[in-house]
């Protein structure tokens, strides 16, 4: 055991061995030794092994516990619980054996079966918490439940009637079995009693979480619109504590509720329950003001009572009421506000929210009295007056944020934004001054300037200036060397690199992110979208294998978490975990990552150093299985993750979220069914023997075509989509989400190439089983299909043509379209070489029978039937095109190679001398990243030209 823990498998296989061969029937001993099996990839016998041992049904403690972590290495949890029913049955008292098959019945979700257990633990041992894990287990199977109506009129009045036994007989003991009773009862819309739960005896057990007993019976008064109670509750609370903004929400909307309802309260009982009841605005206009009077005498400043003033003015105007409660204006609200809290980083996003109280006219107006009241000094006439302090510099930069917000900066002229651009640099490097004692793992306090200023350059770039976009890169850079764990400097520079083609960079920025668990599904779409389709083939791998590797973890971790939250009582957070597991299954991510490195999988393996069908069959694929949840796809992606300081009609909007998704579905949808396609390949060949009887044939083959027809109408039907989708011409904004890659796949003519690739498999199957008789009609069709296919396939290569950095006036350019169409090139030869290899499965055996014939006879001259000249004619024209195509890309690498980057002239005065340094390093990591990717994709080819020599019939 020492030497498994140790990571030594090996020598505990001998240890193991040693030990059985003096006590043959040492179970434990048998176990271990499987495991050190399992860890040296010898699954089988590993397998084997334990089966031995579990078919004697063990009962000691060591060989139960070395089983189950061997099953769950093998991730076969469900064999842990056949293990512990045995023990069960043998020793039927162990307290231990029984809690083991209830956490093993969790692993696997066996609700029902968990009811069971729990139950028959609590009659060996009459503890509580097994009583209730029984309860809990009748809540998830009301989850889990199909039929709503059986969740409802089955399991929860079930789990009800258990806990109200147990209140009965007064056995209620933890505040964990209170939390379950109420969650039943909101599950059945019991809020009246679940109310009466939370604000009566038990409810005084609800200790664990602040103010948990309120929020219950907030939760519930919502629920039954008891308005004047959730007013009156919301209003005590703020009593206790003015700066909890949750509440401020409750107590405005229940106003506004009670003034729509026309509500008065009763002359002689309580207004509520909870106490005196706010019914007008003129009530509410006072409560605020008494709390900012307070607030003013507080020992510490509190935002929200004057955030409250402004929410309040929001919601008047929404109703049209002006100013006739005296609330005050809100542009000298906003500077007040400003004055007091403007030193801190939250103040812009506190005012940003009410920003659209202002009128467009007042803007420019507003910002320069903010600035008015800022300490800033020059130290000569005519120079930028700087902040003496952190605390001046946030207030600055505050201010800065708004005119941003306010669209100030997106009015201006190029002239003015570059001198903007520069005026926020020098502040950015003064500010560095604040930080020198930062540690490396800290922010500076200026970054923002430095943001601020790539956006604005962003904006220039995208409205034509070409140089614009390396001097972003170039103030990233040099931003990140004075702070390097700024998680916005790196996600910017991957965005960018990416979208000028050069993913070398990107791996390394990615990396030091250090992306967390869910992480890898919210904001790995920066790293999957662009690795493969910039010919960086062996970083898609690699970036593919992080996601894949989380979320395979994923349903393993949350089983663990499920039963530390049974064993703690934290049932609550149980539906959650569920919840979160079957959000992580039906990401759109995890589908999409799952499907392009199937295909990357076969583009670099298959036919090169494993047949396509080998390949095929150890991903476990075929075309009839399709394992995407297209009704439950869920988009977790976090397209907010870049922060932006644009104005609402500038920035992403739920419209764009929308259409994304749309666009990434359809995307899916066609290489899901262009991989199932590829599958059902290898399924046409047909076993060797002689065609004797024509039923053999048909059987099994048939509806394999038919099942490739089906799919083929499919892609047609998604292609057509996809289409209709870019007709639409979607621009999302520069930090929005990225587009796919599906124009490019339409524009470069891809798509038509792989359709009429598959249309032929259709009919060389169709002369495979009609024969070489009588066919010439579909052998003169297969034949057109091969000459067009060839004229596709070149014009796929000619839009590959031309360089891919170019210098143009001294500025670099460069053409990531042309490296897409290059990746896709390679993509589909290759698709066309396995098909051209089943044709050559197909033609061969008609050929060798052609020649027996022909020896049969003895006669010179029988003639060849025309489809083997043109699959000839094909096969040549393929290989030349092929090598054409390596010679241009030998051609692209002696450009990059030769590129002297450093002639380029910087003679742009707006660049200082520090800066220039780092204009070279991100022009060398372009040029290197190109360099690389071309690499990459010549000795692909390479690989896939030997392939297509091999097919000379």
């Amino acid at each position: 055991a020492d030497y498994l823990d140790n990571g030594n498998n090996k020598m505990a296989i001998q240890q193991a061995d040693k030990l059985l061969k003096k006590h043959k029937d040492l179970h434990c001993a048998k176990v271990l030794k499987a495991i050190g099996l399992q860890r040296t990839g010898k699954q089988d016998e590993a397998y084997a092994l334990a089966q031995e041992v579990a078919a004697l049904e063990p009962t000691d403690d060591n060989s139960l516990q070395a089983l189950t972590i061997l099953y769950r290495e093998m991730h076969r949890p469900e064999l842990v619980t056949k293990l512990y029913e045995a023990a069960v049955k043998k020793v039927p008292n162990s307290e231990e054996y029984h809690s083991h098959l209830f956490m093993a019945y969790a692993r696997v979700g066996e609700y029902k079966k968990m009811q069971q257990a729990g139950m028959a633990l609590y009659k060996i041992v009459p503890k509580n918490p097994y009583y209730f894990w029984s309860v809990m287990s009748l809540i998830m199977q009301s989850i889990s439940a199909q039929d709503e109506n059986l969740s409802k009129t089955m399991f929860l009045p079930l789990a009800e009637r258990m806990v109200e036994k147990m209140v009965k007989e007064d056995k209620i003991e933890a505040e964990a079995e209170v939390e379950l009773y109420y969650m039943i009862l909101e599950r059945l819309e019991k809020y009246k009693e679940a109310l009466d739960v939370v604000r009566g005896k038990l409810g005084e057990k609800l200790t664990s979480e602040l103010q948990s007993r309120e929020n219950k019976c907030m939760a519930m008064y919502k629920k039954l619109h008891r308005w004047p109670e959730c007013n009156a509750l919301a209003r005590r609370l703020l009593l206790k504590n003015s700066d909890d903004w949750q509440f401020y929400i409750t107590y405005f909307d229940s106003v506004f509720q009670l003034i729509d309802e026309s509500w008065t309260p009763p002359a002689e009982e309580e207004h509520s329950l909870e106490g005196e009841v706010h019914c007008s605005i003129e009530q509410a206009v006072s409560f605020i003001e008494e709390r900012i009077t307070e607030e003013s005498r507080s020992s510490r400043p509190l935002r929200g009572p004057y955030l409250a003033k402004l929410e309040l003015i929001r919601r008047l105007r929404h109703r049209g009421c002006n100013d006739e409660y005296k609330l005050g204006d809100p542009e000298e609200l906003m500077f007040q506000y400003f004055k007091k809290f403007g030193d801190k980083p939250c103040c812009f996003t506190d005012l940003k929210v009410f920003v659209d109280l202002l009128p467009p006219s007042q803007y420019t107006k507003f910002i320069r009295q903010l600035l008015d009241v800022i300490p800033l000094a020059a130290a000569a006439e005519n120079e930028v007056a700087l902040p003496g302090d952190i605390k001046a510099l946030q207030q600055h930069l505050c201010v800065v944020q708004l005119s941003r917000l306010l669209g100030i900066y997106h009015a201006m002229e190029k002239k003015q934004k570059l001198a903007v651009v520069r005026e926020l640099m020098l502040r950015y490097r003064h500010g560095l001054e604040f930080g020198k004692s930062c540690l490396k793992t800290e922010l500076q306090f200026s970054d923002y300037y430095c943001l601020l200023a790539v956006h604005l350059l962003l904006d220039l770039w995208l409205e034509g200036e070409e140089a614009a976009v390396w001097q972003c890169l170039t103030l990233l850079e040099e931003g990140l060397s004075h702070s390097p764990s700024n998680a916005q400097f790196k996600l910017l520079l991957i965005r960018i690199y990416c979208r000028l083609g050069a993913f070398e960079p990107v791996s390394e920025l990615y990396s030091s992110l250090d992306a967390k668990h869910i992480q890898h599904d919210t904001i790995g779409y920066l790293l999957t979208r662009y690795a493969g389709s910039l010919g960086h083939y062996a970083a898609a791998s690699q970036s593919c294998n992080f996601a894949l590797r989380f979320f395979h973890s994923n349903q393993k971790d949350t089983s663990e978490y499920i039963i530390q939250a049974y064993k703690y009582g934290a049932f609550e957070k149980i539906p959650e975990f569920i919840a979160f597991r079957n959000r992580l299954n039906s990401s759109l991510h995890f589908a999409q990552v799952r499907t392009e490195r199937m295909l990357l999988d076969l583009l670099l393996e298959a036919n090169i150093s494993t047949s396509l069908e080998e390949s095929i069959k150890s991903m476990s694929l075929s075309p009839e299985e399709d394992d995407i949840p297209w009704k439950e796809l869920r988009d977790n992606r976090d397209l907010t993750v870049l922060f932006s300081w644009d104005p609402k009609d500038r920035d992403i909007s739920e419209e764009h979220r929308k259409l994304s998704l749309e666009e990434e579905t359809l995307w899916l949808r066609i290489r899901s069914l262009t991989l199932r396609l590829v599958s059902g390949l290898p399924t046409l060949g047909h076993p060797i023997q002689p065609k004797n009887s024509e039923k053999t044939a048909e059987n099994g083959v048939s509806s394999k075509i038919d099942t490739i027809r089906a799919l083929l109408q499919q892609l047609e039907a998604a292609v057509d989509s996809g289409k209709k989708f870019l007709e639409q011409k979607i621009q999302y904004p520069v930090l929005g989400p990225p587009p796919t890659r599906m124009a490019g796949f339409f524009s470069n003519g891809s798509c038509q190439c792989q359709t009429s690739l598959f249309y032929l498999v259709s009919d060389i199957y169709e002369l495979d089983t009609n024969g070489l008789e009588d066919s010439a009609e579909i052998q003169e069709r297969i034949g057109n299909s091969f000459k067009s296919l060839v004229e596709r396939l070149t014009d796929l290569f000619n839009k590959c043509k031309g360089d891919l950095i170019e210098v143009r006036d001294g500025t670099l350019k460069t053409h990531p379209n042309l490296l897409e169409n290059l990746v896709f090139f390679v993509e589909t030869i290759s698709i066309a070489l396995w098909v051209s290899s089943y044709c050559d499965s197909v033609l061969r055996p008609f050929k060798s029978n052609l020649q027996k014939k022909k020896k049969k006879k003895k006669e010179s001259s029988v003639a060849m039937p025309p489809v083997f000249t043109h699959f000839l004619d094909y096969v040549t024209e393929l290989q030349t095109l092929t090598s054409n195509v390596i010679d241009h890309i030998k051609g692209l690498e002696i450009f990059l190679t030769a590129l002297k980057l450093e002639d380029l002239s910087l003679k742009d005065t707006l660049l200082l001398q520090e800066e220039k340094k780092f204009t070279k390093t991100v022009q060398g990591k372009v040029q290197s990243s190109y360099h690389h990717s071309v690499q990459e994709i010549g000795e692909l080819l390479k690989k896939r030209l030997d392939t297509i020599k091999k097919l000379k019939i």
